[in-house]
């Protein structure tokens, strides 16, 4: 994820400080000093660091905290109230008409930041949310643009608007939230083309669609890998055209951060969503106080309890407890746990969201690698569905049969065996988070 050298960085600083059982300004003062450097290493807009330095440093080195039982965890709790300031202190949400009229939503931004792909993303979360949407491809110059939003808006079961005889965007537009107000969508997101790099002439276009359409909100599409340039981008885009909001892509991947703590300083404008992976599932709305405990290591636990429920089987959740409280856990529920787990992004991702784990997420990922996955998964489905459901049954032949089936050496499956075991001991000791006896209605359910 986004963040993680930062991340790091920062829970290393902040480690030392609070191992100190009492603080002088030079302690606090020296801390702050490694925080700032931390940040600007992460291309946080210099400007941006200045200002959050300041606050920080004026509230950490107050009576109050150095005189307090627990200086350091005071200064950490300053740092993490100033950072979510800084991105935005409350969550920002689309300002979308009453269902019974159309709202349009304008997508910009560069090439190759995913502005085609996001502008799906965007429309199957907001069919979630009882919206009848309707994608308008007004990309015209690159090629295969418009299949590519086509082929996406399918997989979400979202129709697409498409002239392809037409090289007129603004006409593609206006005939778009014609055919909406026709046909009784209610929202309309378009697709507009990007550029490599901020010109005139597409400025120009985006101005002219706005004017010929009445667009209710102007998102800019902006990828965080670009650091500092993202930034820059959107104070160009805002400038000129004026936007809304902004939609980070690929903050799943090797990024600094910088963007994401400059550019609500730098623009005014909020961050509405992050993209968190190539489905089309992966986009996130953009919480600051939860990105700021991610970044300080203090874990996301609303986040990861709402991937839970949203790729979760509740039905599937159910049998499992069910199972579980009569030791009846087999080998197809533990495939189905893995399963379960890929859908909620992985083991990196679920752990980076737990207290304390962020640093170690990466570590644990590792020695879960998708090859050792897919070992696993071979070794399960070459047992017979007697043995998947009954694994106490799996002797000495039964396993050597397993592993030549499976192309592994007896050893992984005597391992996998192992592991097995010692998870459903775990499980069995943890009835309130998998819902057995003694847990609350609706808790989170872990895979295994």
């Amino acid at each position: 994820m986004a963040f993680e050298s930062l991340s790091g960085k920062l829970q290393n600083i902040f480690k030392n400080l609070r191992s100190k059982g009492r603080l002088t300004e030079e302690d606090v003062k020296a801390s702050l000093k490694e925080v700032k450097m931390a940040l600007l290493e992460a291309d946080v807009s210099f400007k941006v660091v200045k200002q959050f330095m300041k606050a920080v440093q004026e509230r950490a080195v107050g009576a109050d905290v150095m005189n307090g039982l627990n200086p350091g965890q005071m200064v950490v709790k300053i740092v993490h109230e100033e950072m979510i300031r800084l991105m935005g202190s409350e969550t920002a949400e689309l300002a979308l008409k009453p269902s019974n009229e159309v709202t349009v939503l304008m997508m910009a931004g560069l090439q190759g930041a995913g502005k085609t792909t996001t502008a799906a993303k965007l429309a199957g979360k907001l069919q979630n949310n009882k919206r009848r949407p309707l994608l308008a491809a007004c990309d015209v110059y690159r090629p295969a643009a418009v299949k590519q939003l086509q082929v996406n808006g399918q997989k979400q079961g979202i129709e697409v608007f498409a002239m392809e005889d037409s090289k007129d965007p603004v006409g593609i537009a206006r005939a778009a939230v014609d055919y909406a107000k026709e046909k009784g969508f209610n929202l309309v997101l378009l697709d507009t083309a990007g550029r490599l790099h901020i010109d005139e002439d597409m400025m120009e276009e985006l101005a002219a669609i706005k004017e010929a359409v009445q667009v209710d909100d102007t998102l800019l599409v902006v990828d965080a890998m670009t650091g500092q340039d993202a930034v820059n981008v959107a104070a160009s885009f805002n400038e000129k055209i004026g936007i809304d909001g902004v939609i980070l892509t690929k903050m799943d991947g090797d990024t600094r951060g910088g963007a994401a703590l400059s550019v609500k300083a730098v623009t005014g404008k909020p961050i509405l969503y992050v993209g968190m992976g190539e489905k089309l599932g992966d986009l996130e709305q953009f919480y600051p106080d939860r990105m700021a405990s991610r970044i300080l290591g203090m874990g996301d636990v609303l986040t990861l309890i709402e991937k839970a429920q949203a790729d979760m089987d509740a039905e599937k959740a159910r049998e499992m407890s069910q199972k579980l409280r009569k030791n009846k856990l087999g080998f197809d529920d533990y495939l189905e746990s893995m399963n379960q787990m890929k859908k909620m992004g992985g083991m990196a991702s679920i752990l980076s969201m737990m207290p304390g784990m962020g640093l170690k997420a990466k570590e644990l990922e590792a020695a879960m690698d998708e090859k050792k996955m897919a070992r696993i998964e071979a070794i399960i489905l070459s047992m017979t569905p007697q043995e998947r459901a009954n694994p106490d049954i799996l002797n000495p032949p039964r396993k050597r049969r397993i592993a030549a089936g499976a192309g592994v050496d007896l050893s992984e499956v005597n391992r996998l065996v192992k592991q097995f075991e010692q998870s459903r001991k775990l499980m069995k000791q943890m009835p309130g988070l998998m819902g057995g006896r003694g847990g609350r209605r609706g808790r989170m359910r872990f895979p295994f």
